[in-house]
């Protein structure tokens, strides 16, 4: 298991064994069947390396821990602090790996589950929401349970292999991926394709401070984030999710890969679980286009806005909100990176681009990088990048660029990963986040590319009527209408459309009224 490829095959093995267990399950609810398992499974294997640590101290008579009292022994072993303080969670005997296998082949198998996972919340407090109990409540035969049990219970996973934590991370990491990929639309709820986040890290470049992502699903930008630092406990994660089931994915998936995030239950936009907070970065990939999602409910006086209430909220589309969120939630000098639909770079829809105006003006953008099609699973539409700043004026650092916007277009880039979608290569990403780099960094020498990247002067955006596209900017070709995506022109049309009949219907009462004036 020490080569990358041999880690994918493995794991590819294990999905397509798994994915063969669905049986009844609709795909969307299978993840959160197998996915508690593995965690489940991480639990245990944590809890009996430790354990076989301390029973080989305390029967070692070189050891510090040696007793030769059995029961002393005993007492030591199943002392909770022993565990706590090398940040394993204790498990009661029912909850152990070793139990489960044992009984995987009962009747009550799914009882015993949710017995497992209750006993282990009883226990540690910090897993309280975690670990669901929904066993007993799905269609899943107990023989495809027990099939599931199986294979998580073979060699790469047992306590004896060094290595098989780590694995156990990269298969719920690609186990999750996966499931992304199958359930299309509904995938993209909680999983950002693992380029994308790797590139909005890249060119974030969290190295040390505090990071929010108001939109965390399964918690792979903080993963990703860790993996990037090189000192792992100069981040710390804050995250806020609106789906339930999926603040537990996100928990286990953060916990598997020893990151302690304080994750929330929450719409982030009307019911925020950080409004007093600020933070050193803010990386997220928000939901898209986002219609009816309650403007009405944000007050009057929300500091988030950047303008007048009328002109900062819309029902229509929330991407603006979305952009005002995490501008609000940067301290001083932080910066904030996001995935939105490329309507965004150009919409003139009330509202939208008297925030996108403000946020131009006040020289908060300081990087908009278009992307390839087909990176996501849910749907073939284009998008960009947008990173927007606090340490524009030249402050520890970084040059002073507040009168100028970086343009990427990198709708070149990319590689086919599969029939319907592409991934960005490593060299794409190292070579869009270099040039960011060199564009923020005093030391670093920047130069414009022809039909690549060019930082952009202000005015000149103005004199564009505040287009975002970097097409308009580094010297490509620009196909406006064909830019928009269809879903978005559709969602015009129709708005459109619908403003048409209501001023139909209202003429066509006037006439009528006017008419019965005339009797």
């Amino acid at each position: 298991m020490s080569t990358t490829k041999a880690d994918i095959n493995f794991e590819k093995d294990l999905f397509e064994a798994a994915n063969r267990m669905r049986s009844t399950v609709a795909p969307a609810d299978y993840k959160h069947i197998v996915l508690p398992l593995i965690f489940l499974r991480y639990l245990s294997l944590r809890y009996d390396k430790r354990r076989q640590e301390l029973e080989k101290q305390l029967s070692d008579p070189s050891s510090p821990l040696y007793f030769e009292d059995e029961e002393m022994r005993n007492e030591i072993l199943n002392d909770r602090d022993q565990y706590i303080a090398e940040r394993v969670y204790v498990l009661p005997e029912e909850s152990r790996w070793s139990y489960i296998v044992k009984n995987a082949k009962q009747p009550q198998i799914k009882e015993i589950l949710d017995t497992a996972m209750k006993k282990i919340e009883d226990e540690n407090a910090d897993l309280v929401g975690v670990l669901p109990r929904i066993y007993q409540s799905t269609n899943l035969p107990t023989e495809n349970l027990a099939s599931l049990i199986e294979i998580f219970s073979r060699d790469a996973f047992s306590s004896s292999n060094d290595e098989s934590v780590d694995v156990l991370g990269r298969v719920f990491e690609y186990f999750i991926g996966n499931f992304a990929s199958s359930e299309g639309n509904r995938g993209g709820q909680f999983f950002t394709p693992s380029s994308i986040v790797e590139l909005l890290v890249a060119m974030l470049e969290p190295e040390s401070g505090t990071v929010l992502d108001p939109a965390c699903g399964s918690g792979g930008m903080f993963v990703q984030s860790q993996k990037y630092s090189e000192n792992k406990q100069a981040l710390s994660f804050y995250g806020q999710e609106s789906v339930d089931l999926t603040v537990r994915l996100g928990k286990m998936n953060v916990l598997m890969h020893g990151i302690n995030a304080d994750i929330r239950l929450g719409d982030s936009l009307l019911e925020d679980k950080y409004k007093d907070m600020k933070f050193d970065f803010v990386i997220a990939n928000p939901p898209f286009n986002m219609k009816q999602w309650g403007a009405e409910k944000v007050q009057k006086k929300d500091p988030r806005l950047l303008t007048d209430y009328d002109k900062a909220v819309t029902d229509s589309n929330a991407n603006y909100m979305w952009m005002q969120h995490f501008l609000y939630h940067l301290k001083e000098g932080g910066t904030a990176g996001f995935v939105m639909a490329n309507g965004a770079m150009t919409t003139n829809n009330t509202g939208e681009k008297d925030v996108r105006q403000k946020l131009v003006d006040e020289g908060y953008i300081d990087c908009v990088v278009q992307l390839p099609e087909k990176l996501f699973f849910t749907t073939g539409i284009p998008c960009c990048l947008f990173f927007l700043s606090k340490n524009r004026n030249g402050e520890k650092g970084f040059r002073a660029r507040k009168n100028r916007v970086l343009f990427v277009d990198a709708r070149k880039k990319g590689i086919m990963v599969s029939r319907k979608q592409k991934a960005l290569s490593k060299g794409d990403i190292k070579e869009i986040a270099a040039v960011y780099s060199a564009y923020r960094n005093l030391e670093e020498a920047f130069n414009n590319v022809e039909g690549f990247c060019k930082a952009v002067s202000i005015d000149e955006i103005i004199d564009k009527d505040y287009k975002l596209t970097p097409g308009i900017y580094v010297g490509t070709q620009v196909e406006e209408l064909d830019e928009i995506p269809f879903e978005e022109k559709m969602d015009v049309l129709i708005g459109l459309l619908r403003e048409q009949f209501e001023e139909s219907n209202r003429l066509q009462e006037r006439i009528v009224r006017n008419l019965e004036g005339l009797l």
